[in-house]
């Protein structure tokens, strides 16, 4: 069995568990799946698997894009137009940064608040989300690590963090396995991986 699969079905196995056995604390009910970015596509599969197999057993999954977020979060600022412009004008570095602070700056579009906005109306006894595409928040624009962090106390709906990198330590994750990112050793959810 590969890698992957084994973890997608330790995975399986503690969300279809009573209780489920994801997390140990209440106030922040993650956890991450991690995987190789250059199995991005095997791992979309999975996923599709995964839900309908969850489905069967009376979960409803819900998926969450973080790309779809940071393309709401960037109509909800001063648009994608801006974006481009600020990009041919100033350079990458500079629009990577105006995203940054759209997504971390209340005054703008926090990327913890849509994604608690997205969480709110699920029941916590129902539902399970799945937070894929994090792929889009590379190479450096908002830091996963600190989207858990902040989520902290804002849902009780089981989620599971779809995370493409490579592990480092105990809970020490590369995002992207990019060489300019530094491990984080901050993650304080079960990793699968």
């Amino acid at each position: 069995m590969s890698s992957l699969k084994a973890q997608i079905e330790q995975l399986e196995n503690d969300l279809t568990a009573s209780p489920m056995r994801i997390s140990v604390f209440r106030d922040l009910p993650f956890a991450i799946l991690r995987y190789d970015p250059a199995e991005e596509w095997k791992v979309r599969h999975e996923v599709r698997l995964l839900a309908t197999r969850l489905t069967e057993l009376g979960r409803e999954v819900v998926r969450i894009s973080l790309a779809d977020l940071l393309w709401e979060a960037l109509e909800e600022c001063e648009g994608v137009a801006t974006i481009v412009r600020m990009e041919q004008r100033s350079g990458f570095a500079a629009a990577q940064a105006q995203i940054t602070k759209y997504l971390s700056d209340p005054v703008w579009a926090p990327l913890p608040d849509l994604l608690a906005r997205k969480l709110a109306p699920l029941d916590p006894r129902r539902h399970v989300v799945f937070l894929t595409r994090a792929a889009a928040m590379a190479p450096h624009i908002y830091f996963m690590s600190m989207l858990l962090d902040q989520m902290k106390g804002r849902t009780e709906v089981t989620s599971i963090l779809f995370y493409p990198g490579a592990r480092e330590g105990e809970n020490q994750l590369r995002f992207m396995n990019l060489p300019s990112r530094d491990a984080l050793g901050t993650y304080r959810v079960k990793i699968y991986g």
